[in-house]
């Protein structure tokens, strides 16, 4: 080979290499890695508010409600959570837990995932995850224990986590269904306190054209137009016994 073909190909040859250089490093110019701060996936779920304000949150009667639940949509709901979790029984850990039985288990206590402080020590008030504490705990899990590693912003929907929830009693849940809550279905309705009064009524406590303060409306058993002499159960003491009282000549007041 002459010397001028040698340096032809030699040439050839460092060329190449510093175009492959010169795209690898404009390429990480260009295309620059991001590490995540924390692993995990964030899933956005907008609060629902009404024109005042988020409303307090009825407490669930599980008993009512866990017999009547939808448990496809419960299933639906849960595929936001197979990002990190497996549900089958002896499926493995991911980002978190394997959840198979985790109706009434003992927080942290799925073996072999490494469980944030915080987790561990919610036994101590939290012995097992029933009902009620799996739902305050899906709604917003850094508002109910600061510090844990899942960092989903949580299902803000009372219906998708009692559908959740008897999803996950049928993946190897060990609490039966509590009985129904009487008290809760015999709550009274509530009362708009900015109601209005009927025309033509006074409102409890208030004075009326007599100067007497109102009282509710009673039955005195009698017809309708029944004259002055007529005493109601919610007349005034003074009143019983005497058609009307006037003032004396002496101008005090009657007793």
């Amino acid at each position: 080979m002459s010397d001028l073909t040698f340096n032809k190909v030699a040439g050839a040859l460092l060329a190449t290499g510093l175009a492959i250089v010169g795209l690898r490093e404009l390429s990480n110019g260009v295309f620059a890695p991001h590490e995540v701060e924390k692993p995990g996936y964030l899933v956005e779920v907008a609060a629902e508010e009404g024109a005042g304000g988020a409303a307090a949150e009825a407490p669930i009667d599980w008993g009512t409600v866990l017999p009547t639940a939808d448990v496809a949509a419960g299933e639906a709901a849960f595929a936001k959570c197979k990002s990190c979790h497996t549900v089958d029984a002896g499926g493995a850990n991911g980002t978190g837990p394997n959840l198979f039985g985790v109706v009434g288990r003992a927080p942290a206590g799925h073996g072999g995932f490494a469980y944030s402080d915080p987790m561990k020590g919610l036994v101590a008030t939290v012995p097992r995850w029933d009902d009620e504490h799996l739902s305050e705990f899906l709604a917003a899990p850094q508002k109910y224990l600061p510090g844990t590693k899942m960092t989903f912003v949580g299902l803000k929907k009372a219906e998708d986590r009692i559908n959740m929830i008897a999803y996950l009693r049928t993946k190897g849940g060990t609490l039966p269904i509590p009985a129904p809550n009487p008290a809760a279905a015999a709550a009274p309705a509530e009362v708009d306190p900015n109601a209005a009064p009927a025309e033509g009524a006074a409102a409890e406590g208030e004075p009326t054209a007599t100067g007497s303060t109102a009282t509710p409306a009673t039955t005195s058993g009698g017809p309708a137009g029944q004259g002055a002499g007529a005493i109601s159960p919610g007349a005034p003491s003074e009143q019983r016994g005497s058609s009307a009282a006037a003032p004396t000549s002496s101008g005090s007041s009657r007793q």
